[in-house]
C-alpha cells in the first residue's frame, strides 16, 4: 500500500520530503495505523504546505522495510524516513540510511543498539529508548512490594531491551524469564510455566495482536497473579478486544490522554475529531515527532544537514507529555508515569495514578561517542 500525502506549512525554511515506512496490515498493524494517524494530524493542523509524505506498508518483514527504504532513498528522494514500529525492522533499515546521510526520526522503535556505540548523529528516537517504560515497570514492581516476577517477551531486540531494562530497575527474584516467538498466539505453555512457578507477579511485553491473545488466555486461565507491563501491551486496541479481564492492570508509560497539558488536549480532542477513536501511545509519538520536524523546519533548510540536526536536537517544540529535551545520544529525557485500565463508559483506557520516574534519560548515554 503507498501514497502520497502532500499537507502544508506556513514557515518552512525549505520543503522537505518524508518517507513513512510502517506497519499497516497484519497483526501489528493497529501501532502502525496509529503512528501514522498522529504524524498526519500534527501535520494538518500546523496548516503546512511544504512537507510531503510518502506511506509504506512494511507488512513487520525487514527484507519489505529494507527494500521500501532503498526505493525511498534512491527513487523518491526523501530527505527524512520515520515510522518503523518493529525494532528487528529498525536495525535493518536504519544504519544504512543514516549512513546514506538522511535523517531517521523514529516513532517507535529505539533499540539500545542505536542508543550506545551504534548511535549516530542523523538518527533521533522521538518516542523512548527501549529500555525505559520497561525500567519503570521494574521500579513500580520493587514499590509494590512484588519479590518474585515471572518475565516474558518476544525474541526480538525490543523483546530483550524490555527484559533488561526491567531487570535493572527490579530488586526482587525472578521466577522465570521466558522468550517467546514475535508473532506468536498460543500462550498455553507460557501461563503453565507462570501457574508453576510460585510467582506473586507477571511482568509482560507483547504488543500487538500478541497482547490479545495472551490478556485473553490468562484470563481464560483463570490465573490471579497481578499483571505489570508497559503501555505497549495494554494500548487502546488491546484494551477493547480484551475487555473486563485488563481493569484494574497497572501499566508504565511515558504519555497518557490525562496528560494536562494544551498540547495533549489539542491532540487528543483533534484525533478524536478526525478519526472517531481515542489515540493510542503511538499516535501519541507520531504526533509529537511530527511537531518536532516542523520545529527543526522552522529554523534551519534539511539540505544544511549541520543546522537542521542542531534544530532537531533543541526539541523546540510543544510535546503531549509536557516536559521533552533529548540527551546527548538524541532519545528523550523524559517523565514515566504508571497508569491503571479503567473504563469509561463503554470504552477501556488508562489513567495515571503515579510517577514512577522524573526526567529519565537511558542506560547508554555514556557509550554513545557522537
Amino acid at each position: 500500500m503507498a501514497g502520497a500525502m502532500a499537507v502544508s506549512p506556513e514557515a518552512a525554511a525549505e520543503p522537505v520530503k518524508v518517507g513513512m515506512i510502517t506497519t499497516l496490515s497484519g497483526g501489528g498493524a493497529s501501532l502502525g495505523i496509529d503512528a501514522r494517524d498522529g504524524f498526519l494530524l500534527a501535520l494538518k493542523q500546523s496548516g503546512t504546505k511544504d512537507v510531503e509524505v510518502v506511506v509504506e506498508d512494511d507488512q513487520r518483514k525487514p527484507d519489505v522495510a529494507v527494500q521500501l527504504a532503498d526505493k525511498m532513498i534512491q527513487s523518491d528522494k526523501v530527505d527524512v524516513l520515520t515510522g518503523i514500529i518493529w525494532s528487528n525492522l529498525a536495525m535493518a533499515v536504519v544504519p544504512a540510511a543514516v549512513n546514506q546521510g538522511k535523517f531517521y526520526l523514529s516513532v517507535n522503535a529505539a533499540p539500545s543498539q542505536l542508543a550506545g556505540r551504534g548511535c549516530n548523529p542523523n538518527y533521533f528516537s522521538v518516542s523512548y529508548q527501549n529500555d525505559n517504560l520497561h525500567e519503570a515497570a521494574g521500579a513500580y514492581a520493587s514499590s509494590a512490594g512484588y519479590k518474585k516476577s515471572f518475565i516474558l517477551a518476544p525474541n526480538y531486540p525490543a523483546g530483550k531491551d524490555s527484559l533488561t531494562g526491567y531487570k535493572r530497575f527490579y530488586e526482587g527474584e525472578l521466577a522465570g524469564e521466558v522468550y517467546t516467538k514475535l508473532g506468536q498466539t498460543d500462550y498455553a505453555a507460557e501461563i503453565a510455566q507462570i501457574r508453576a512457578s510460585g510467582a506473586d507477579s507477571v511482568f509482560f511485553f507483547l504488543p500487538g495482536g500478541m497482547g490479545i491473545a495472551f490478556m485473553k488466555q490468562y484470563a481464560q486461565s483463570g490465573l490471579d497473579v497481578p499483571l505489570v507491563g508497559p503501555a505497549f501491551s495494554f494500548d487502546q486496541a488491546i484494551l477493547q478486544a480484551v475487555g473486563d479481564a485488563a481493569l484494574g492492570v497497572k501499566n508504565t508509560a511515558n504519555w497518557s490522554k490525562d496528560i494536562d497539558n494544551a498540547a495533549n488536549r489539542k491532540f487528543v480532542d483533534g484525533f478524536v475529531e478526525g478519526y472517531g477513536r481515542l489515540p493510542s501511545i503511538y499516535a501519541a509519538y507520531g504526533y509529537d515527532t511530527a511537531n518536532l520536524l516542523l520545529s527543526a523546519m522552522a529554523k534551519a533548510s534539511v539540505s544544511d544537514a549541520d543546522a537542521f540536526r542542531k534544530a532537531l536536537e533543541v526539541a523546540d517544540f510543544e510535546s503531549v507529555r509536557g516536559k521533552f529535551s533529548f540527551a546527548a545520544n538524541h532519545h528523550p529525557i523524559q517523565d514515566i508515569y504508571v497508569r491503571e485500565v479503567v473504563r469509561e463508559g463503554d470504552v477501556f483506557t488508562n489513567k495515571i495514578i503515579a510517577t514512577a520516574m522524573t526526567d529519565r534519560d537511558n542506560a547508554y548515554v555514556a557509550d554513545c561517542k557522537m
